[in-house]
Formats: C-alpha cells, structure tokens, sequence
C-alpha cells in the first residue's frame, strides 16, 4: 500500500458495461490507496443496459458501496456524466452514495470544482442524436473487436483528436472555473489527461480507465498531481494499514443532480 495519504483522490470514465472498462484494475487501485474523498467524475457507466455489467463490473459497484459506509470515514461522491443520465437516482440508492452536477469543496483555502466536462462539448450538446447512435456502434464494435479492444481503443483517442476535445473542454472549463471563483476544476469526458493554467486558475483531466494507460488525479497540501496506473506499484492484498491522519480545510458546497451552481444557491 501507498505510504502517502491524499485529501482527494478523482477518477472517472470507468463506463462500466462496455468490454473496454479496466473495473477490476480500478478496483485494485482503490483497495490500495489512502484518502478522505473519492469523486467519481462522471461517466461511470456506459449505457442504461444493466445487462452488459460484468462480475468485474459489479465487484467495483460492490466496493464502492463498501467505502460509503460511515464507519470507514471517506466521503464518496459521484458527479454524473453524459452517459450516466437516467442510472443516476437508481444508482445512488444502489451503492449508497449522493450524485450531484456539479461538487465543490474548499481545501487548502482553495475553492475547487468538479464537473464532468461535457458540458463544455459543443458537439455533443448540438448534435445528441449522432453522439446517441455513435456511442451504440462503439458499443458493438468492441464485440467484434480483438481481446485487447485494439481498434476500439484506438478509435476512442481518434475522436477525442478529431473534435479536438481536450482543448474545448480546457477551455469551457477554465472559463467555468472563473466566473464562479474557483481557483482549481477538474473534469474527465475527454478521455485524456491534461492540465492547464490561466489566469490564475488550474484545470486537470482526469483521463479515464478504458485504455491501455489509465490516469487518476490526487489532492493534497503538497498540491495537485495526475499519475498513470502501474499495477506493479499496487498490492491489493494489502489494504489493512492503519489510515493516517490528515489534516484539510474542508467546507463543502455539493450541487445535487439536474441543477445549477446557482439553482442550488
């Protein structure tokens, strides 16, 4: 198990139920490593079709209800995605967790902010029909795909380039960030771990977990960090250690599903 103890740890696009989800990798990281908060960012599942959720799948969802329990003393938080919508009222009953649009949260006398990021997809906002039936025929292709979802994979990346996501999303998300006095935000959508600064305001893309390299973002007094998965670095057998203590300037504005910054204010 990792020595350090983190205030924040972010992951997101595990999109359970697709045949490219590394759920049970995600599964072992998170056995593995120390936090106060977990905040799945976005895009958790799929598709609606529970059917496609593989043991793997379940034993992720099983987990995560597992850290929600009060007696563990980690707050777990799920900001809902573009695939996610519709799954998000069942699901949080399911695994015991709140869903929000939008969460915020003061630590180190920052203000931070975590939205999915496709809100800030201009394509998909003004094209959903296409972005619906695009997403159906990527959920097939990976049937007919090769074991390691080598096309499909690489078909993923292609389109983050071609609509040219990861700067669009930047972008939106800084603009974001600064009209709601937010010193850092963090999304996930693109599928491809970036950040950026301007204007005095952080932006971090926590990746995703479908890919061959898998990336998670942690908070800490020391400041803000993305890392890639190395299983290697990760022993889930051992996940009994003592947590250590941390000390965080939390105070907390979460935003419940399906509502504004400012409707909930």
């Amino acid at each position: 198990m990792l020595g350090k103890s983190y205030d924040t740890v972010i992951i997101s696009d595990l999109h359970l139920g697709s045949q490219v989800s590394r759920a049970q990798d995600a599964l072992d990281f998170l056995r593995s490593v120390d936090f106060r908060r977990l905040i799945l960012l976005g895009d958790i599942f799929a598709d609606l079709d529970f059917s496609r959720l593989t043991k793997d799948h379940w034993k992720f969802l099983g987990y995560i209800r597992k850290l929600s329990n009060p007696k563990h003393e980690k707050e777990v938080v799920w900001v809902e995605g573009n695939h996610d919508h519709g799954l998000t009222e069942v699901m949080s009953h399911l695994v015991g967790i709140p869903v929000y649009q939008q969460y915020e949260w003061e630590f180190a006398g920052k203000k931070h902010v975590a939205i999915h990021g496709h809100q800030f997809d201009s394509f998909g906002i003004n094209n959903f029909h296409i972005t619906r039936i695009g997403q159906a025929f990527f959920l097939f292709l990976q049937k007919l795909d090769s074991k390691k979802k080598t096309l499909a994979r690489y078909l993923d990346r292609l389109n983050t380039r071609w609509l040219r996501l990861s700067a669009q999303v930047g972008d939106g998300a800084l603009s974001h960030a600064k009209q709601g006095n937010a010193e850092r935000i963090f999304c996930g959508h693109t599928h491809v771990p970036l950040s950026l600064e301007r204007d005095g305001v952080e932006y971090y893309n926590s990746g995703a977990w479908v890919d061959l390299r898998c990336t998670y973002i942690t908070i800490c007094q020391e400041g803000v960090a993305i890392h890639e998965y190395d299983p290697e670095a990760f022993d889930p057998s051992d996940s009994g250690q003592e947590r250590s203590e941390t000390v965080a300037d939390t105070a907390r504005v979460a935003v419940p599903a399906g509502l504004s910054a400012a409707a909930a204010h």
